[in-house]
């Protein structure tokens, strides 16, 4: 290991490898030298005294950056500025998020920039007349990181790692608690019924043993938090946390060297752990919460078929221009906008729009991205660029979202900063006090101590873990899942609910509600016909008629509009109005979705269709209803179907025929007057469960859908959206209970332990009863719940 410390990075480095500048500074490597010159001559040199003492990342030689490359794959256009997601690599303190914020805000031309601290993704826009991508990336490169395009699989591998690490820790916390409180038991049993000097000692020791590692490695990440609340002078549960535990650890290594007084190695270890398992449950939430934007990806393609002189070729989309032909066919979804040119389709909409019914899409009639082809083909005319699609719209917007998400404090963090510093100042004052009075130190140490051991925040600490963890153990047991602990008070205080209809109120499957017979006519080639197609109108025909198979011939699909086929010399014909209108069966008026069946030259049948209702719809409305909630449903489907539905389920308020982005528009104008769920289950849901304060998706939705909600119905049931309800305000109203005991219980131990009528012993046993009391309230949600 060398003699001589690095100027920028800290690191020790061999004599022989030193570099030096004009003013004689010692560096590394002329990466080091280089930013630190560049901090400097651009009066950025608080950075070094927030990094203070900490080694920081080795500086990279600056790397020639490929911009062409990242304006073509990664920068889109918006409102005339440009926008681009990056990692910024070598991030690792808050010291290195202030310098990037630092260094971007103020350069000419950047509008905006945004840094996630614990996934290490930046959000940057900027008017590209004023200042070049090419630029913006060497400002980055030049103080010492490296911008990457980003990739979602490396922040999982990050959260993957970290929770690794913390289950590593917790394991420990446990084995060694677990074990340390066997301990404690024979010594608080001798303490009462009498044990040797020798025994003692031993027993000391094991306690010692035990408790040292749960303080040192699980609570290392306490150490952390209590670093940053000094540097930053702020208060926070993690330094309370760790003035506690310490005192008590090195009061009872005195206590245990000297033989002088009792140890509480068993408080210290139990303080760690309990809190600590509310930290893993943290880096949990955490892992599922890392934008997964990329599971959009299964929906899209990078190459598509595009017209070159008389052939159709595969073409990257980002090299598609406006006024190219592009062709799909069935299986396969749009990804750029555009009119169809020739050739027709029945296209499902249900992604983007959230219409629950195929639409048949032909010649001169727009096509938008994200809709899949059932069957027929289209060729069509490209209107946008890739970039500017909807789909493509869809996923910045959800990209968007990850940044603007507001993040909900739990009440009980919002009172430790202040609960922590008084009890800090009241134990040192306490010793003080006493130290003045009897100068005695040692009786003003076991004093203070007993002050900080009796108000330890443990039983703090457990009010709202606890709760919350049996909270979402009894969730899972019902099929719904959390996706954070704070997800749970968010809900609680929410007063409006605001519904999806196809496949959250509906089953997003049709049926027959009228049949009408104009002939006679043999069933069996009406449900054979049906048969013969997957399309949904189809199978709602064969599900309602349920006769036998006959041999059908020269079966013919009419590109989403109907089919045809023989039996024998018969001819016969099923499918829409305007499929009976081409077959020549003349023009009919249809008030709804309609199928059509003929056979020679008569149509013999009519069949109305609507999207199926939920079985539990009409009950869960009148429930939400009854406790106080307003109602709102969402819809892609027209007017005449919205309406319909909402007042067959006593719904006031609905919007009809909104796309995703007018969504999120009306969650975010809902959610600036009152807390809004939003229940969906589609990827034209994604965006404005993004924006609800929380999102809930049935557990059959879109990955995307659930990736982004916050809440998860596993057993697709709208039953167990109460369920949620009624359990996220029995949970709140239980945390706030723990606080509000454990308040009270300071305020009354507290002044005891000052005027030293409290030997540490009871302290530890009276914080051990608080926190008892704590978890025996919160066990009555599993109960309730």
């Amino acid at each position: 290991m060398g003699n001589f410390i690095c100027l920028h990075c800290k690191g020790e480095f061999d004599k022989s490898a030193i570099i030096t500048d004009e003013s004689g500074h010692e560096f590394c490597c002329n990466g080091c030298k280089s930013v630190y010159n560049f901090l400097n001559s651009h009066n950025l040199g608080e950075f070094y005294d927030k990094l203070g003492n900490q080694k920081h990342f080795k500086a990279p030689n600056l790397a020639k950056i490929d911009s062409e490359a990242f304006y073509k794959n990664y920068v889109r256009n918006s409102d005339g500025f440009c926008e681009i997601y990056l990692i910024i690599d070598g991030i690792h303190c808050s010291a290195c998020v202030w310098l990037n914020e630092k260094v971007l805000i103020s350069s000419d031309g950047v509008v905006d920039f945004s840094l996630n601290s614990a996934t290490h993704k930046a959000y940057i826009k900027w008017d590209d007349s004023v200042i070049k991508l090419d630029e913006i990336l060497r400002k980055i490169n030049s103080i010492g990181y490296i911008p990457i395009p980003y990739d979602p699989k490396k922040a999982d591998l990050r959260a993957s790692q970290k929770r690794r690490e913390f289950y590593s820790k917790m394991l420990v916390g446990l084995f060694c608690t677990m074990n340390i409180m066997w301990v404690a038991v024979a010594l608080y049993g001798g303490y009462f019924s009498g044990m040797s000097d020798d025994i003692k000692d031993i027993l000391h020791f094991a306690e010692f043993v035990l408790a040292s590692p749960v303080l040192f490695y699980t609570g290392s990440e306490f150490y952390k938090g209590a670093y940053l609340a000094i540097k930053n002078r702020q208060a926070n549960m993690d330094l309370s946390i760790c003035a506690g535990a310490n005192i008590a650890y090195f009061y009872s290594v005195y206590a245990m060297l000297s033989r002088n007084g009792e140890v509480y190695f068993d408080s210290v270890a139990m303080i760690i752990t309990f809190v600590f398992i509310g930290k893993f449950l943290e880096v949990i939430s955490k892992k599922k919460s890392i934008d997964t934007i990329d599971s959009l990806g299964t929906l899209l393609v990078n190459q598509i078929y595009v017209k070159s002189k008389d052939k159709f070729e595969l073409k990257d989309v980002n090299d598609i221009k406006p006024g190219e032909i592009i062709k799909v066919r069935s299986g396969e979804r749009v990804m750029i906008d555009g009119v169809v040119a020739s050739g027709a389709g029945s296209f499902d909409l249900s992604s983007i729009n959230g219409e629950s019914l195929p639409v048949v899409i032909s010649e001169g009639q727009k096509i938008i991205s994200g809709a899949v082809c059932v069957d027929g083909s289209v060729e069509y005319r490209a209107s946008e660029l890739f970039k500017s699609s909807i789909l493509s719209k869809i996923i910045d917007l959800l990209n968007k979202a990850s940044f603007k998400k507001p993040k909900i404090e739990l009440l009980a963090n919002q009172i430790s900063a202040k609960f922590s510093l008084t009890i800090l100042l009241l134990g040192i004052l306490t010793f003080a006090i006493w130290l003045f009075n009897s100068g005695e130190i040692s009786k003003g140490v076991i004093v203070a101590v007993s002050v900080i051991i009796i108000a330890c925040p443990c039983a703090l600490s457990l009010a709202t873990p606890v709760a919350t963890l049996i909270a979402l153990g009894s969730a899972m047991r019902g099929g719904i899942i959390f996706k954070e602990a704070r997800i749970i008070e968010s809900l609680a205080k929410c007063s409006c609910v605001v519904f999806d209809k196809t496949g959250t109120l509906s089953k997003s499957k049709l049926k027959v509600i009228k049949a009408t017979k104009f002939k006679e006519y043999n069933q069996d080639l009406l449900y054979s016909l049906a048969l013969s197609s997957t399309h949904p109108v189809s199978v709602a025909i064969r599900d309602f008629i349920l006769a036998k198979e006959l041999n059908l011939s020269d079966i013919t699909n009419h590109n989403g509009l109907g089919m045809s086929a023989k039996y024998g010399d018969l001819d016969i014909y099923g499918g829409s109005v305007k499929f009976m209108a081409q077959m020549g069966f003349g023009e009919f008026e249809a008030s709804g979705l309609e199928y059509h069946f003929a056979v020679g030259k008569e149509v013999v049948a009519k069949f109305e269709l609507e999207d199926e209702l939920r079985d539990e719809s009409k009950a869960v409305i009148n429930s939400l209803k009854k406790d106080g909630y307003k109602v709102v449903m969402l819809t892609g489907d027209n007017e005449l179907t919205a309406s319909k539905i909402a007042n067959t389920l006593g719904i006031s308020e609905f919007y009809a025929s909104q796309n995703p982005i007018e969504k999120s528009q009306i969650i975010q104008r809902l959610n600036s007057k009152t807390p809004v769920v939003m229940v969906g289950d589609g990827i034209n849901d994604a965006v404005a469960l993004s924006m609800a304060s929380v999102g809930i998706c049935m557990g059959s939705g879109a990955q995307i859908s659930i990736e982004k909600s916050d809440v998860v119905l596993l057993d697709d049931n709208l039953n167990s959206l109460l369920r949620a309800l009624k359990l996220s305000k029995l949970t709140f109203r239980t945390i706030k209970e723990n606080l509000i005991f454990t308040l009270i219980y300071n305020a009354l131990t507290i002044p005891l332990a000052m005027m030293g009528y409290i030997i540490p012993l009871f302290a530890a046993i009276s914080m051990s009863l608080s926190s008892i009391i704590v978890v025996l309230n919160s066990t009555k949600i599993r109960l309730k719940g």
